[in-house]
C-alpha cells in the first residue's frame, strides 16, 4: 500500500519478573528489551505490574484480607520499597535499553509517588520511545476486588495515547477494559497500537483483548506474565502454608497479538517465557473503519455525549 499503510513489527514480551525484586527485575527487563529489538520489534509490550511482580497474594494466599495481618503488612511494605517511581532511576535504565535497542517499550509497574517510602501505590503504564524518552504514563482508574488492599485509583489525567514511530499507541490495564467509557475515551484518542495489560492472558481476558480490537479497529497486544510458585521468595510469610505445589503456575502466560478484525495474529502462548512478534499491515486498519468506526460514522454525537474529566485528582501536585 506504499507510505500511507506502512507496516511495524511489535513484540508481546511474555515473561517472569524476579518476583519482589525491583532491580534484578531491571536488569532482565533490560535484556528482554534488546531481545526484542534484535527481532526486529519497533515496540516492545511488558504486563502488568511487571515491576516487580503482579501481587499475586492477593488471589492466592491465606489470610491477605484479615485486618491487621502481619505477613500481609510486610509483604505490602515489600512491594513498596521496590516499587518504581516515574520518573526515576528505574525508568531511566528503561529508556537507555529502549534508545540502546530502537525499540519503544510499555511497561506495567507498581509505581509509589516520587521520594516517598510511604503512602498509596499506583498500578501504572509507563510508555517510553524508541529514542528513550519518557512519554508518559496511566494509572489504572479502578482497582478490582482485592487489588483495592493494594493500589489506589487513576484519575482521567492519565487516559490517552502517544505518537510513536508505530503509530498512536495507548494502553488500559486489566478490568479496565470492561469499563465501556474508558474505551470510548481510549477510542477518541485514535490508537492504532493498543496495550492491553494483564496479570495472565485467561480465557476471559482473551474476549475482551479481541473484543477491543474488534470495537476500536486497531491493533492489540495482550501480555501477561508467568510466574511459578517456586519462584516466590521463600522469607515471603504471606504465602506459608499455602499448600500450593511448588511448580503450580500462579500466573501463565496467554500472551497475544490481534489484528483490528478481532482475530490473533500471534499467539495465544502457553505458560512459557516466550517473545511473540507480528508485523502489523496498518492498512488493515482504515479496511475495517469501512463497516464500524466507535468514533465516526458509527458513533452519533447526536444522541450520545461523553464528558471525560482530565484533571488530575490528588493532592500531592501532578501526578
Amino acid at each position: 500500500m506504499g507510505d500511507e499503510f506502512p507496516v511495524y513489527r511489535v513484540a508481546a514480551v511474555q515473561a517472569s519478573p524476579v518476583f519482589m525484586d525491583r532491580e534484578a527485575s531491571v536488569a532482565k527487563a533490560c535484556k528482554l528489551i534488546a531481545e526484542a529489538g534484535s527481532g526486529g520489534a519497533q515496540l516492545a509490550v511488558f504486563p502488568e505490574t511487571w515491576l516487580p511482580g503482579f501481587p499475586i497474594w492477593i488471589e492466592r494466599a491465606p489470610g491477605t484480607a484479615l485486618w491487621d495481618h502481619q505477613p500481609a503488612k510486610e509483604a505490602f511494605t515489600r512491594l513498596v520499597a521496590n516499587a518504581v517511581e516515574a520518573p526515576g532511576s528505574t525508568t531511566d535504565a528503561l529508556c537507555a535499553a529502549a534508545a540502546e535497542a530502537g525499540c519503544g517499550v510499555v511497561m506495567g509497574i507498581n509505581e509509589r509517588q516520587g521520594g516517598r517510602l510511604s503512602g498509596t501505590l499506583y498500578n501504572t503504564i509507563i510508555y517510553v520511545g524508541e529514542d528513550g524518552r519518557l512519554l508518559g504514563k496511566h494509572r489504572k482508574l479502578i482497582p478490582t476486588y482485592a487489588e483495592r488492599l493494594i493500589w489506589g485509583q487513576g484519575d482521567g489525567s492519565t487516559l490517552g495515547a502517544f505518537d510513536t514511530p508505530v503509530g498512536r499507541v495507548g494502553g488500559l490495564v486489566c478490568w479496565e477494559h470492561w469499563m465501556p467509557l474508558a474505551r470510548h475515551a481510549m477510542h477518541v484518542t485514535g490508537e492504532q497500537v493498543h496495550a492491553a495489560l494483564w496479570p495472565t492472558v485467561e480465557e476471559i481476558h482473551q474476549v475482551a483483548s479481541r473484543h477491543y480490537a474488534f470495537e476500536a479497529r486497531c491493533f492489540v497486544v495482550a501480555a501477561g506474565s508467568v510466574l511459578r510458585r517456586d519462584q516466590v521468595p521463600d522469607d515471603l510469610e504471606i504465602f506459608r502454608g499455602d499448600g500450593i505445589d511448588p511448580g503450580e503456575h500462579l500466573l501463565a502466560g496467554g500472551s497475544a497479538i490481534i489484528g483490528p478484525d478481532g482475530n490473533y495474529l500471534a499467539g495465544p502462548a502457553g505458560a512459557e517465557e516466550t517473545i511473540l512478534y507480528a508485523d502489523l499491515d496498518t492498512s488493515r486498519i482504515a479496511a475495517e473503519h469501512q463497516t464500524f468506526d466507535p468514533v465516526g460514522h458509527y458513533a452519533r454525537p447526536d444522541v450520545f455525549s461523553v464528558t471525560i474529566n482530565t484533571a488530575p485528582q490528588t493532592y500531592l501536585g501532578a501526578p
